[in-house]
């Protein structure tokens, strides 16, 4: 046989792959793509055409598959540059490519290469052909039951991805995009449950959710989006319909089918609403809607769930800074500068690694690190001027004075401020207070806390203290690293000085 061309893909209109299932033919034999083409020219599922792609190797056909995951058939021939060529492309596919949905069906010209009980039984393959046997109708019947175990496998496939995202949500609650991740997940589980991967699969999946405030009429917050409105603002996705829509389902307390399109009405106690708005649901059956209806109710609960856990956190997190903010005003402490330390220990504890949820919590905490100077006199705390060696030891004693009061909560948060209190005067050499930890044996929320809290009072006045240029304050850093401070966070607190100097407004 001549040498074949490697044609990667049939010219297609550029619209026509979100619209198509993807086909591909791996066969040597050229005839067998132009027979097959014409066979299925005029093929449909679901309102859909086949998109074809053309490879006469296995190896050929490894390389287009990596490049287009969402092939949803393959028509493989086993005989090609070798006697079982296309038995690893198979291997190649389930074992290294990681594709379980791909439809693989095996055709041969040469069965006794490749015996049909011995593939069936070895191969993750989906059916197994003779080349004779593929008549017009037996290519047809072929055709639609892969496509149809395709369809459900990847519906299956966003049910799952969506509950995981729901559960996601669900676990992170300290995180800040949790209610964005719920949403998300809530989205893409309706999209499922719509069956819009039915008649519609990667192809209209237009929708998003938002969250309204119950008395203003235009106070909007965009949560997630999919499909076309993936990645656009919220001026752009609501439009004067959309808004009007919104207005009813509001007025209505309920959700609504109209048309094409769902819009999905979740109330909770907070004074606000979450509205997902889908579009493509005009062939949905009174059990669809019912379904619907029985998901929403359970999305309703969750969702005010959310609202009042984060009202919980955001009661807490003021608390503390209240009561921190107390403790600067009576220290004469620079303005804000609680806020300001609680902002940098948050970014220094995610990029030295913590997690999202770890880093909200030295957030939540850190306000408090200085809590314990509340029992120090007035006298000596706001003494203009150094300490005397006994003034110093009684002004030290502030960190057991924060530690005591903190320790006996059994609040995670409160636990973590403790620590914080306690040890963020210790140094990394040894020499700090009150118990003389060094390096590593001072917990990471204290070693955070002990960078923040110095950056930002040397950028401040105090009343011992005028403020210090940004340059003398680097050097600082420099000159103490690996003395005061831990030296990894120096080094992340000097990388990235932009993102400091932006909240330290400088």
């Amino acid at each position: 046989m001549g040498k074949l061309k490697f044609v990667k893909k049939e010219p297609k209109e550029a619209t026509l792959s979100k619209k198509s299932w993807k086909v591909l033919i791996c066969d040597d034999e050229k005839e067998v793509h132009t027979i097959t083409k014409a066979v299925l020219s005029d093929f449909t599922f679901r309102n859909k055409k086949l998109e074809f792609y053309s490879t006469y190797s296995g190896a050929q056909a490894i390389e287009v598959l990596k490049e287009n995951s969402d092939i949803s058939v393959i028509l493989l021939d086993v005989v090609m540059e070798s006697d079982y060529a296309g038995l690893d492309v198979v291997k190649t596919i389930r074992d290294e490519l990681k594709n379980p949905f791909i439809r693989i069906v095996l055709r041969t010209g040469q069965p006794g290469y490749a015996p049909e009980k011995d593939v069936i039984q070895d191969y993750d393959i989906n059916d197994y052909k003779e080349k004779t046997e593929l008549t017009d109708v037996k290519l047809y019947t072929t055709m639609v039951s892969s496509l149809r175990s395709y369809r459900d496998l990847r519906t299956i496939e966003r049910s799952r991805e969506g509950l995981e995202k729901i559960i996601e949500a669900t676990r992170s609650i300290f995180e800040k995009t949790s209610l964005e991740l719920f949403a998300d997940g809530v989205l893409t589980q309706l999209i499922s449950i719509l069956k819009l991967n039915g008649h519609s699969f990667l192809v209209t999946e237009d929708g998003f959710s938002i969250e309204k405030e119950h008395d203003c009429d235009d106070c909007y917050k965009l949560l997630a989006s999919t499909g076309k409105y993936t990645d656009k603002e919220l001026e752009e996705i609501l439009t004067d319909d959309i808004r009007s829509l919104f207005k009813e389902a509001i007025e209505n307390k309920r959700s609504l089918f109209l048309d094409d399109v769902f819009i999905g009405y979740y109330e909770t106690d907070l004074d606000k609403s979450n509205l997902i708005y889908v579009t493509g649901c005009e062939k949905l059956s009174k059990l669809d809607k019912n379904l619907i209806n029985i998901f929403s109710n359970n999305v309703s609960i969750a969702f005010n769930n959310l609202y009042l856990n984060k009202e919980i956190i955001d009661t807490q997190k003021e608390l503390i800074e209240t009561l921190g903010e107390t403790v600067e005003r009576r220290s004469k402490e620079a303005s804000h500068h609680v806020r300001r330390v609680a902002n940098i220990s948050y970014e220094l504890a995610l990029r030295v690694g913590l997690t999202e949820q770890e880093s909200q919590m030295i957030r939540r905490a850190s306000p408090m690190h200085d809590v314990g100077k509340i029992g120090i006199a007035d006298s000596i705390l706001l003494k203009e001027g150094p300490l005397t060696e006994e003034e110093f030891e009684t002004m030290k004693g502030h960190a057991r004075i924060g530690r005591d009061i903190l320790a006996h909560s059994s609040k995670a948060v409160l636990k973590a401020a403790a620590i914080i209190a306690y040890e963020h005067h210790e140094k990394w050499d040894g020499s700090g207070y009150p118990n003389a930890k060094a390096a590593e044996d001072i917990h990471i929320y204290g070693r955070i806390t002990a960078i923040a809290d110095v950056f930002d009072a040397l950028l401040h006045r105090r009343c011992y203290k005028e403020p210090w240029p940004l340059e003398k304050v680097i050097e600082y850093f420099k000159d103490q690293r690996g003395k005061h401070f831990d030296p990894k966070l120096v080094d992340i607190l000097l990388n990235n000085l932009e993102v400091f100097r932006k909240i330290e407004n400088v």
